[in-house]
């Protein structure tokens, strides 16, 4: 049993032994003996006790190594507070801090400062140097860093109306390492009494008379604090300067506090100061108005604006004969940003020489109209390899008004494996598609106001696909019609898929695979053979998104086939020989759908953070159609799913697959969820760390023959619902992200005897190890 062990931790990290310790490993989870049960809890017990002994080590023992002596290595950093003050964020008020100590992976571990106490003094070695470059350096105790994050803490209480607030520090030294603990005593907290307003020039006097009293950001009897204070001036600045006063800022605006001995109320006197400056002595503010808007070329090069006049003034939010607005200055800004044809905008004002009038000079410069791309790109699918490339031409003024002309010709080819019995072992694809963007609502019964309001583009495309498998021949012919659009908060997202038209078309299917998978009686899977026939999909969709950083909300609903249901009679339509409606001799989908995430960013400190996500979505096909098409139905597993399992790996309910060939159709759903729980840590560098939990599944609404337990019921279906964990690595490269997640399956639903149901308490790499690459965040 000693030499099985030795020879199993040896297998760990030895390539030479991996075979024989596979070949082990299969031997005794197939058929274990109580003797082999016993080996493999050793095992477990001593590889734990091996991994947290080295971590422990690494983390430790050398952690002082370039702690000089006389000198300390901070090791840990408290903020408290008095017991009876629980409402101050401590995690907040611990960033005042000046000196944190050395990062920590995940919270826990200082691998950093480990890996550069690892190298050695001799810096003209390319280990050292390289140990070094990717470590931390230790954090070492400054008393006067201490003494000025005590200051920031108090400060910063105070501002938030503990006014008598103060900060006790207090350090334990063991060996070279010191523990640090800043303890908070704010005492009681200082609310607003009364709210006076001196305002020293008549006609902003007038003009605040007029904004509306709940607007005001100070009350009285709310918590004294500096953030407050804050938010009624800028609120007050922001009123004045959208009101044409062109030289106004915020520093003419300032607050007298008055306190009264053994009272917690202060007063608060809000002024605001005339118009000074160095030359000249105190006047009224002016108010201006604009005289002229000119579009100038911002190139030397070319003096021409290569955009209509009308797209020029339909983006421009400053007009003359109005007042001046910094609102409507930034407003133009954003709708001259996001035209692709122009490269960058400067705005600026002339005050013309003893008036009040501003002209308005907008200089624009463009971007060249037309480019032309090509990328190549390797393809990789279940482990056939292939090659891809695309051509694609952009004109970005097609029409002079920012209009996006888009045209990619796309070819790919792959080598397929596995397949026996079909002419032709190949896989190719060759597509077309245009799409055209307009920066604008193409849409005549809209208000002009709301068109104004909102940033919107309108976009239509033609794609046209053809693919030829060794099984068969597809072609999808896709015409759409949408809408997007931003509301003025810019963190509302709104879309409109006012047509999406697809056919699929199904030229040829070989005889093998017709013969296998569609006319067999002992193999007439519905589903399969659904997705196998000719298809016209059209269907209408809207769609929101919210997010502000913290929390994120997308909802889409769509519905297919109704109006061409409400035309089948009238119009005459036949059936085929399923008894559904056929247009130009094709049945067409009839369908609902809808989808829900919601995604919750808690920011825990700098480097770490904890996510939560929940997705639901469920689609109901009725009318003509007894199936989903399958690019609409569910699938769970994946790198956006539950990492535990492999795209289309799991469910639907507890269904188990058998037939590897088709069993990408069969699990598949018409109900989806997702739970999911992540906590992100920055590790060094641009390497990010990741831990997380998933749970989900899908479920079918139907009972189909082939789903056999796939069923959704409200009864029972938690008990299908999957679970799995797992750790990943992330690298950020700014623009993009590529991330690898390795997730181990903790509770598979399609299981019934304990061992299988939770491979959490029976884990075998080689069956519960999913691997998963992705670019981008989960969620």
């Amino acid at each position: 049993m000693r030499y099985l062990h030795r020879q199993y931790i040896k297998s760990l990290f030895i390539e030479e032994s991996y075979e024989k310790s596979l070949n082990f490993a299969n031997r005794i989870y197939k058929h274990p003996s109580r003797n082999d049960i016993q080996q493999i809890l050793s095992m477990r017990i001593s590889i734990y006790i091996y991994v947290i002994s080295s971590a422990a080590l690494l983390t430790s023992c050398s952690s002082t190594k370039y702690v000089p002596e006389g000198k300390y290595l901070i090791d840990k950093v408290n903020v408290r507070t008095d017991a009876r003050y629980n409402d101050i964020n401590r995690s907040r008020m611990k960033s005042y801090v000046r000196q944190q100590g050395n990062s920590r992976w995940f919270s826990t571990l200082k691998i950093p400062l480990a890996t550069y106490s690892l190298s050695g003094r001799d810096s003209t070695k390319w280990l050292n140097r390289i140990l070094k470059d990717m470590g931390e350096s230790p954090v070492l105790y400054d008393s006067l860093h201490t003494v000025q994050s005590a200051r920031d803490l108090v400060a910063e209480l105070r501002n938030e109306g503990y006014l008598g607030a103060y900060v006790d520090i207090s350090t334990r030294i063991k060996k070279k390492k010191i523990d640090v603990t800043y303890t908070l005593h704010p005492g009681e907290a200082y609310s607003i009494g009364n709210i006076r307003y001196d305002i020293q020039d008549s006609a902003i006097a007038s003009l605040l008379r007029m904004d509306d009293v709940r607007n005001q950001k100070l009350k009285t009897g709310q918590k004294f604090n500096v953030e407050s204070l804050d938010r009624e001036r800028k609120r007050i600045t922001d009123l004045i300067v959208n009101n044409g006063y062109y030289k106004f800022n915020k520093d003419f605006i300032t607050y007298n506090a008055d306190t009264v001995a053994g009272n917690k109320g202060i007063d608060l006197t809000l002024t605001l100061h005339r118009y000074r400056t160095n030359q000249i002595a105190d006047t009224s503010h002016v108010r201006y108005t604009i005289r002229n808007v000119d579009f100038v070329s911002g190139s030397q090069d070319d003096p021409t604006i290569h955009l209509r006049r009308g797209v020029l003034k339909s983006n421009t939010f400053i007009t003359p004969q109005s007042t001046y607005s910094s609102h409507n200055l930034q407003k133009t800004y954003t709708h001259f940003g996001r035209l692709q044809a122009i490269k960058y905008t400067n705005i600026g004002f002339r005050e013309v020489p003893d008036s009040t009038v501003l002209d308005c000079n907008i200089q624009i410069s463009t971007n060249k109209p037309s480019t032309v791309s090509f990328q190549p790109e390797g393809t990789n699918t279940a482990g056939d390899f292939g090659a891809a490339v695309a051509l694609t031409y952009q004109n970005r003024n097609l029409f002079r008004g920012s209009e996006l002309l888009s045209v990619e010709l796309r070819g790919a080819y792959e080598a397929i494996r596995g397949l026996e019995g079909y002419s032709n072992e190949n896989f190719e694809e060759y597509s077309a598609e245009a799409r055209l963007m307009f920066p604008r609502f193409i849409a005549p019964l809209l208000p002009y106001g709301f068109k104004r309001r909102v940033t919107a583009t309108s976009e239509v495309s033609l794609l046209y696909d053809l693919q030829n498998r060794p099984e068969y021949h597809r072609r999808v012919l896709s015409l759409a019609w949408r809408y997007r659009w931003n509301d003025a908060n810019h963190h509302d997202k709104y879309q409109i898929d006012l047509i999406d038209l697809n056919y699929v078309f199904m030229p040829w299917i070989s005889d093998k695979f017709r013969k296998d998978y569609l006319d067999n009686a002992d193999n007439r899977n519905a589903i399969l053979r659904y997705n196998y026939e000719d298809l016209l999909i059209m269907k209408f969709g809207v769609g929101f998104s919210y997010n502000n950083g913290t929390d994120a909300i997308k909802v889409n609903m769509e519905t297919a086939g109704n109006l061409l249901n409400l035309l089948s009679r009238p119009m005459h339509l036949q059936k085929n020989e399923m008894g559904l409606y056929k247009l130009f001799n094709i049945a067409y989908a009839q369908y609902v759908k809808g989808d829900f995430e919601y995604t919750k960013n808690i920011r825990l400190d700098y480097n770490n953070s904890l996510v939560a996500h929940v997705g639901l979505g469920i689609a109901y096909p009725y009318g003509n159609s007894t199936i989903l098409p399958f690019e609409k139905r569910y699938f769970s597993g994946g790198a956006n799913s539950v990492r535990g399992w492999s795209v289309r790996e799991l469910g639907p309910g507890k269904f188990i697959g058998r037939d590897g060939k088709i069993d990408f159709i069969n699990q598949t759903g018409d109900m989806k969820l997702d739970l999911n729980l992540e906590y992100r840590a920055h590790l060094f560098w641009k390497l990010n760390g990741a831990l997380f939990v998933d749970a989900g599944n899908i479920w079918t609404l139907r009972n189909y023959e082939d789903q056999q337990g796939g069923q959704f019921n409200i009864n029972d279906f938690w008990k299908q619902i999957a679970l799995s964990y797992g750790w990943g690595v992330r690298l950020n490269f700014d623009y993009f992200i590529l991330r690898f997640d390795f997730g181990m399956k903790a509770i598979n639903p399609a299981y019934d005897n304990n061992r299988q149901h939770y491979p959490i308490t029976n884990p075998r790499l080689s069956r519960d190890l999913t691997f998963h690459f992705a670019v981008g965040m989960p969620f």
